[in-house]
């Protein structure tokens, strides 16, 4: 069964101040099935990115549409009420960036503990020391604010807290940024364990070679090309 089939999905950003609709990918169609780890490759500029933000809708696709298999039924992302797309989020969906965005006066104990906590899960705390520990976060700064971190401490955080409750669908988007050799072998691990479970992944890797022996397939986007600008009209539906 397919978890995500998306077809003819298309994203663009409009420029005012040249008002030019610059195209971020176009016309996409591709499917991927649980436990499917979906690698998206292209050179700077392609869309990259974009294709997993526009799916997780932090951004809105110009067109096309993306029907996700959840628990409830079939949902297309591309329209569905924020309101489904949150709870989506927050039960089946997952985004991990190499970015960090903490909330202040918040542990990073507290922060990774946090979906094990909403979902009423026992022993969260005690996962979440596991985890950090996993990363190699050193334990002087469990009970710091993250938001004092450095990037690499910082992405450690991240990763803990986004992968410590299994997730139907996970977009990777460059999680290896700024992880030293521990880090990135306690990623490998996690993610070939949720795989094994059945979480699909589409990932964005500037060193594929990181997950080489997870990826299954590769979607290979192509860079936009200058020229291929649109003068603004009515339809355009994004400002960057």
């Amino acid at each position: 069964m397919t978890l995500l089939e998306v077809r003819q999905y298309s994203k663009s950003f409009v420029l005012h101040q040249t008002e030019r609709v610059i195209p971020a990918f176009q016309d996409l169609t591709f499917g991927l099935n649980p436990g499917e780890f979906l690698l998206v490759a292209g050179p700077n500029g392609a869309g990259k990115s974009t294709l997993l933000r526009a799916l997780y809708r932090t951004y809105r696709p110009t067109s096309g549409e993306a029907l996700y298999s959840s628990a409830y039924g079939p949902v297309d992302l591309a329209s569905a009420a924020d309101i489904d797309i949150m709870r989506l989020r927050r039960e089946e969906m997952g985004m991990v960036s190499q970015f960090l965005r903490p909330r202040p006066r918040v542990s990073a104990l507290e922060l990774v503990a946090e979906p094990l906590l909403e979902a009423g899960e026992e022993h969260a705390m005690e996962r979440a020391e596991g985890f950090l520990d996993a990363f190699g976060l050193k334990r002087d700064l469990w009970a710091a604010y993250p938001t004092t971190f450095s990037g690499g401490e910082q992405q450690k955080v991240n990763l803990a807290r986004a992968l410590i409750r299994p997730s139907r669908l996970l977009f990777l988007d460059e999680p290896t940024a700024s992880l030293d050799r521990q880090a990135r072998a306690a990623l490998l691990s996690r993610l070939a364990e949720l795989k094994a479970g059945g979480t699909a992944f589409m990932g964005v890797f500037h060193h594929p070679e990181d997950v080489a022996e997870l990826i299954d397939r590769t979607l290979q986007l192509a860079a936009f090309l200058p020229g291929n600008e649109e003068t603004m009209g009515e339809g355009a539906d994004h400002v960057a």
